[in-house]
């Protein structure tokens, strides 16, 4: 369903004083707009989770991982 069909079934059930609908539509529009965050898909991480899961922007590539060869600590004078 697109944007405007949603808005006029909120319109509708705002109307009709189905404020339970009404309140579920307007969830749905406002996912709808979000651009960071993506709703769950029902089932998908197990029942009952409504969990927004972050989607990183288009063209967004992870840093670099450090080198676990290289420390940035200087050894210890002394010893132990």
């Amino acid at each position: 369903m697109d944007r405007d069909e949603l808005e006029r079934r909120m319109a509708r059930a705002v109307a009709d004083e189905d404020y339970e609908l009404a309140a579920r539509l307007r969830d749905r529009i406002s996912a709808l707009d979000s651009t960071l965050f993506q709703r769950q898909v029902p089932g998908r991480m197990g029942l009952g989770t409504d969990q927004q899961v972050f989607a990183p922007p288009k063209g967004w590539k992870p840093p670099k991982k450090p080198d676990l060869g290289v420390s940035n600590v200087k050894p210890r004078r002394g010893g132990r």
